[in-house]
């Protein structure tokens, strides 16, 4: 298996592995037409020391930690968090202790040391993690999911009952007309 953190990609890995974000999407381009990142070279593995920091955590809770901060917008794949957490070990800056078959990270007082060196990069990584947590708020929110999928679901079933008569067809159009301003509204 080919193992890599992000800071050793090429420009085009890490777009395609989550690390550029703009006003479009993870992977959009900005007012300027040139991407505009959330974490530039470095920044997941400063984000990652600091949430060791606050309390000690297994790989998949970073993973989700990292995915909550950002408001659901990005989530690392196991294969960038792991070898960063790697890296932070080799580093010195953090150390892993076997809990039940899994590694449970926590900082060593140079992994504090180096997250408190870096305290003004880290406060403006988490402002630039805010923006993009809140650009992204409800996008993704699992009952406007299940609410789509519901409604899909719902015209699929009265479809596949059988013909509709004229009344039928516009009362179904009306409720669809009713929730799209519904939705236009809130």
């Amino acid at each position: 298996m080919h193992r890599f953190h992000h800071m050793g990609m090429h420009r085009e890995q890490r777009a395609r592995h989550g690390f550029g974000w703009g006003e479009r999407g993870p992977h959009g381009f900005g007012r300027s037409g040139r991407r505009e990142r959330v974490f530039e070279q470095g920044d997941l593995r400063l984000l990652l020391l600091q949430l060791i920091a606050e309390k000690p955590r297994h790989g998949y809770e970073l993973i989700k930690a990292v995915e909550d901060s950002v408001g659901g917008a990005y989530s690392p794949s196991p294969g960038v968090v792991y070898p960063t957490l790697t890296l932070l070990e080799d580093l010195g800056y953090a150390r892993p202790t076997e809990e039940g078959g899994k590694k449970l990270y926590t900082i060593t007082p140079e992994g504090q040391a180096q997250l408190d060196s870096q305290a003004e990069a880290l406060a403006e990584l988490k402002g630039r993690v805010d923006q993009a947590a809140a650009a992204s708020r409800g996008r993704d929110a699992p009952q406007l999911v299940r609410a789509m999928e519901n409604l899909k679901t719902a015209l699929r079933l009265r479809l596949t009952r059988g013909p509709l008569s004229d009344a039928q067809v516009e009362a179904l159009a009306a409720a669809l007309d009713a929730a799209a301003k519904a939705v236009e509204q809130a």
